[in-house]
């Protein structure tokens, strides 16, 4: 059996690339789209009852295989998770993003005035299309193609070179609220905090942690845990700050956290395991 949540299949339609591998009454190509709100939820099923898998950020590229009901049943560019959200969540796919979100959470504003009420709460790793800047009173401002405006130093052109320290980006989420199945800064679980610090990266992760446990970066064993290296437990994955301490989006603080690693392994262990592996993103 295919993975479901990287494979688009069912029983009356599937990805055109799963063709000759499952049975579908139709394989279709799809059709791009956009993500069009701040945070938009993915789910397993076009219900609006049952848990998140994950989430995808504003700007963010899809795939559209279906449109039902009122939902879309899509497969997410950046990472190739599969899953429904409601078509009000898209657009259609337009002009590229020119800026990416570099802080844990930044506001949209109306017009380029930190006095203004706030329009949206955009988290890191959101994408906008800039069209100009403007300073009021020594704030600096980009303003995008509607009017409103985001505090100018909150944000960074896609094309600029990228931080390769993760684990810093990481850190920028300290004390953010753990949410099961978040990937903002509104709320986040511990394999979207890897997998978000090492986007911004520009470099690629799998959105699970059994999928990171499988195969981000090579396996390697507890001695000579260094900065940057991932530690995992069944269903939990933390990252090392420094040989002594990890961080961790967790359900134990419900935040993001720094702990001591040998704490942790001895907290964790005395309620559920010892962690299962260990792995170095290259």
């Amino acid at each position: 059996m295919l993975d479901r949540r990287l494979h688009a299949y069912r029983p009356d339609l599937a990805e055109a690339g799963l063709e000759g591998k499952v049975e579908a009454l139709r394989f279709v190509s799809g059709s791009p789209a956009r993500i069009a709100v701040p945070v938009a939820p993915l789910r397993p099923q076009p219900d609006i009852s049952v848990g998140i898998d994950t989430e995808l950020l504003l700007g963010e590229d899809v795939t559209v295989f279906d449109r039902a009901g009122g939902w879309c049943w899509i497969k997410a560019s950046s990472d190739g998770y599969v899953g429904y959200m409601p078509e009000e969540m898209l657009s259609g796919a337009q002009a590229e993003p020119t800026h990416i979100v570099t802080v844990q959470r930044t506001f949209l504003y109306p017009q380029p005035e930190l006095r203004t009420p706030y329009r949206f709460v955009l988290s890191m790793g959101s994408r906008v299309r800039v069209a100009g800047e403007e300073e009021v009173r020594g704030n600096h401002y980009v303003v995008l193609e509607d009017g409103t405006a985001i505090f100018a130093r909150h944000v960074q052109p896609v094309s600029a070179g990228k931080d390769d320290d993760y684990v810093e980006i990481a850190s920028r989420f300290m004390n953010a609220p753990y949410l099961w199945g978040g990937r903002s800064g509104l709320g986040i679980d511990c394999s979207a905090l890897v997998q978000l610090a090492m986007l911004m990266t520009g470099r690629s992760a799998p959105r699970d942690t059994d999928m990171q446990a499988a195969g981000l970066g090579e396996r390697i064993d507890r001695s000579g845990l260094r900065r940057g290296d991932l530690v995992f437990w069944k269903g939990h994955v933390a990252i090392m700050e420094d040989p002594e301490t990890i961080i961790h989006a967790n359900g134990y603080t419900m935040t993001v956290a720094r702990e001591n690693f040998e704490a942790a392994v001895k907290r964790i262990g005395e309620l559920y395991q010892q962690p299962t592996g260990y792995r170095r993103p290259v």
